[in-house]
């Protein structure tokens, strides 16, 4: 769990208000004895006054505190127990169960809660409405939202690897549940039972106001219900109805407090960092070849945080028109963080801090916004790691196409973007006729070539390609690699095409830069990276594949 100034303040501040509860009716003596001091401010032996009949309102508080908090835990746990059941269990099953399981939820999810915990409140008779009942009647009215939830989050662990290995194993169906799908759900689990005693108390004290709660328990609620009919609003009897409010307000705080930390430790993006005006904290001017059309010089981008981590380090390079630049790597030796640098495409924690990146004379790191938004894709695209995933699936390839011209280009008439459209689509070799395709209408290459097609319509004069054949076939790739060359020679754009495979950059590219642990290590002519290697990783790299020629068992050196 990730501590932080919310987690701390709503534990501290929940658990006084559980101790409480707990131990103040121990101390405070019976909140029913009667005095004939009816109405007594604060002070002396009742620190906070006494009630019209008398009785103390400090040991009142205490009795009624527990007594909501006893009601909230049993709500959270019964509603907790239901939504997974209807959640978890159902998705897991599948076919008519989860069918069921589902509609039985969206009705319950549609009946309006409150008007539905009054009536069925209302049926039950006063004598027999118990804590147990009570508890019961907010569970019942308020699981269906939480379940629904935790059906979708189910539906998607299901469906991963490790779930199908259990299943093939031989795992019974209860233990693939509990070991593998529960342990995953579990902070979704822990927010929504934190939600549904925030929930229950607030509903409990509404019921006992109207009078509909609990006969055989003292709660917060019907403190409040007594005060009310006892006129201390009119008496300006304030200490009889503001601490049972109070304690409500502050339990209630507390726990949302711990339901927001809980939100975070799901959801990382949701953590607050400090705010900075800009991504980029420190830049260096550089002067950039007059032949060169994208400079980077002593580039460092750092992921703040807790232990730093220097994912960029002191990098410089240089590419020219109509050149293409390979950048090798392991994974998580920088390449791609390095790509999204150059495009200004890094978010916290990840900041620039120091170097530049001149774009033919413009300091792309000194860009502000709207600038930004200019730049990107009319001067400089990209096609993104996954790019076959990056098309959206239920939009038209057509439109995906046009909405880069409709931003980029707002004057351009229909037709001519249609026409824009079909002439990038023919560069990449795929039919016009596709372009009223759905993403899964189309292969694998197809959607990468459409891709590619996105990043030429503005005619860029660098492409950055961050692994653009990863999981195509090899003759997939092949084309995909002739296509890129091709339209290299015919346009004259430069690209950055990053991959981990040194020997198709050296077939493809003018010139390679060999990446390890933010560094470029080595950095010459593709002939040179080949035939004389520098640096000892750059020599490892080429001995790790197998050549196609020579004794069996040989590597490429």
């Amino acid at each position: 769990m990730t501590w932080s100034g919310k987690l701390g303040a709503g534990l501290g501040l929940a658990g006084l208000i559980v101790l409480f509860g707990l131990l103040g009716p121990l101390l405070t003596g019976d909140p029913a004895t009667i005095r004939d001091i009816g109405l007594t401010s604060p002070g002396g032996d009742h620190l906070l006054g006494t009630t019209i009949i008398g009785q103390d309102v400090l040991a009142q508080l205490t009795h009624a505190t527990r007594g909501s908090l006893w009601i909230g835990v049993l709500v959270g746990v019964m509603a907790t127990v239901l939504s997974g059941i209807f959640g978890i269990v159902g998705a897991y099953a599948g076919g008519v169960v989860d069918e069921a399981f589902s509609l039985f939820s969206n009705v319950m999810l549609v009946i309006p809660g409150l008007p539905l915990v009054i009536v069925i409140a209302g049926f039950v008779p006063a004598d027999q409405r118990g804590t147990w009942t009570i508890s019961l009647v907010l569970a019942i009215t308020g699981w269906a939202a939480a379940a629904r939830v935790l059906r979708a989050q189910t539906l998607s662990l299901r469906n991963r690897d490790y779930v199908a290995a259990a299943r093939v194993s031989g795992e019974k169906t209860w233990r693939v549940i509990c070991v593998e799908i529960l342990p995953n759900l579990l902070p979704i689990l822990a927010s929504q039972f934190v939600f549904a005693v925030v929930l229950a108390i607030l509903s409990e004290a509404g019921l006992s106001f109207l009078g509909l709660g609990a006969a055989d328990s003292s709660t917060l609620g019907t403190m409040l219900y007594y005060a009310q009919n006892g006129f201390a609003l009119q008496r300006d009897a304030w200490w009889w109805f503001v601490p049972p409010g109070l304690i409500i307000a502050l339990f209630g705080g507390a726990l949302s407090l711990i339901n927001f930390s809980i939100d975070e430790i799901i959801n990382p993006a949701l953590r607050e960092r400090p705010r900075r005006r800009r991504d980029v904290v420190a830049t260096t001017p550089a002067v950039a070849d007059e032949d060169a059309v994208l400079t980077v010089t002593n580039l460092n981008v750092v992921y703040q945080g807790a232990a730093p981590v220097h994912a960029v380090k002191d990098v410089s390079l240089t590419l020219r028109r109509g050149e293409i630049l390979g950048l090798a790597g392991e994974s998580g030796c920088g390449k791609t963080t390095l790509a999204y640098a150059i495009n200004r495409l890094h978010r916290p924690p990840a900041e620039v801090t120091s170097g530049s990146v001149v774009f033919d004379g413009v300091d792309v790191l000194a860009l502000g916004p709207e600038e930004l938004r200019a730049f990107r894709w009319v001067r400089l695209s990209m096609v993104f790691q996954g790019a076959m995933n990056s098309l959206n699936p239920v939009t038209p390839i057509r439109a995906q196409l046009q909405d880069v011209l409709r931003t980029h280009r707002p004057s351009m008439s229909t037709s001519d973007r249609e026409a824009r459209c079909v002439e990038v689509l023919r560069l990449v070799g795929v039919d016009p006729a596709r372009l009223g395709s759905y993403p899964h209408e189309l292969s694998g290459g197809m959607r990468q070539r459409v891709m590619i097609a996105m990043a030429l319509l503005l005619e860029p004069q660098v492409m950055i390609m961050d692994e653009p054949t990863t999981a195509l076939d090899v003759l997939v790739q092949r084309e995909i690699l002739n296509e890129i060359k091709r339209l290299r020679d015919e346009l004259r754009f430069a690209v950055v095409f990053i991959t981990h495979d040194l020997p198709l950059l050296l077939e493809l590219s003018d010139r390679i830069a060999v990446m390890r642990d933010g560094e470029v290590v080595e950095y010459a002519p593709a002939e040179e990276i080949y035939l004389r290697p520098q640096h000892p990783y750059t020599r490892q790299l080429l001995g790790s594949f197998p050549s196609l020629t020579g004794e069996r068992g040989a590597l490429i050196r």
